[in-house]
């Protein structure tokens, strides 16, 4: 098998084998209760039985694949990542939970090369954003579907609708968050070859994403706004903990001298605390609901 590290998103791969990968490993539950409020928008919209054979893609640390599989319980769920540290964290939680019908793998879906057993639905809970060339993924991913299969998927809407991000402006006057959150190309969002980099808002416009389906073979696009609350800490010290140690809130942090980190800390902590209520600091995360078939 061709090792992640060797594909067209090496760069993704090198992140979540990494610094990334492992914090997220190691605050799976954490982070499943940020983003758990999609967990059964995505899979309603799945439509999953008891016989069906999953995908899931950009699995992470397995929540999404072992909720499948429960659902699929006369069949099978696969979860794929690019992640090793998140992928052993998926194993350890499926053999725990004594789930024999999940299974994982790392490879970079993108090209992965699926065998002639296809799958009845793929789902992904933020996992699709990422794709190096996303016409070239969800092609792919289409070629693992059998005829008439289904696809559903959650990927973030625009930066600003979510508190979490607008939270972030406390930061600006501390760290170099520059244009994090906004577009990064001026070319129209419908042209499914206009070259929008890999990231957590590279989809956050309807049209784009109905262009890339359209432009990797899908029929029957919806996509429908959808909102959660998750969990981002117990209070606000730690939920600034959450976020300023996550991958990118380290990167930014490492750019500043020690004292600036503790003043953007200190800013953030105080924008947090206005949303700390019975024990926990829940925001609001804005998101779409994307479905999709592959043509009978």
């Amino acid at each position: 098998m061709q090792h992640p590290t060797d594909t067209p998103n090496s760069a993704q791969a090198q992140a979540w084998n990494g610094y990334e990968g492992t914090h997220w490993a190691d605050n799976q539950d954490r982070w499943d209760a940020v983003n758990g409020g999609f967990n059964e928008p995505l899979l309603t919209a799945a439509a999953i039985t008891p016989r069906d054979r999953v995908l899931d893609i950009g699995c992470g640390a397995g929540c999404t694949t072992r909720l499948a599989a429960r659902r699929a319980a006369d069949g099978r769920a696969v979860g794929l990542d690019l992640s090793a540290p998140m992928l052993a964290r998926a194993r350890a939680s499926a053999h725990r939970e004594g789930l024999t019908n999940a299974a994982f793998e790392q490879t970079d879906v993108q090209v992965h090369a699926f065998d002639d057993d296809p799958f009845d639905v793929a789902i992904s809970r933020y996992g699709v954003m990422f794709f190096a060339d996303p016409v070239a993924a969800f092609a792919n991913i289409g070629r693992a579907l059998r005829p008439g299969g289904r696809l559903a998927f959650i990927c973030g809407a625009a930066a600003e609708r979510n508190e979490w991000f607008q939270l972030l402006g406390a930061l600006r006057p501390h760290l170099p968050l520059g244009d994090f959150g906004t577009p990064s190309s001026p070319l129209p969002a419908d042209d499914p070859n206009s070259p929008n980099p890999p990231g957590m808002f590279s989809l956050a416009d309807p049209a784009r994403s109905e262009a890339v389906l359209t432009a990797a073979g899908f029929t029957h696009l919806t996509v429908a706004p959808v909102e959660a609350y998750g969990i981002w800490g117990r209070d606000a010290e730690d939920a600034a903990t959450l976020i300023l140690d996550s991958g990118p809130g380290r990167h930014l942090t490492g750019q500043v001298a020690p004292d600036v980190q503790d003043r953007a800390r200190t800013a953030l902590t105080e924008a947090l605390r206005a949303h700390e209520s019975d024990g926990a600091v829940r925001l609001r995360s804005a998101a779409w609901l994307v479905t999709a078939r592959r043509p009978a």
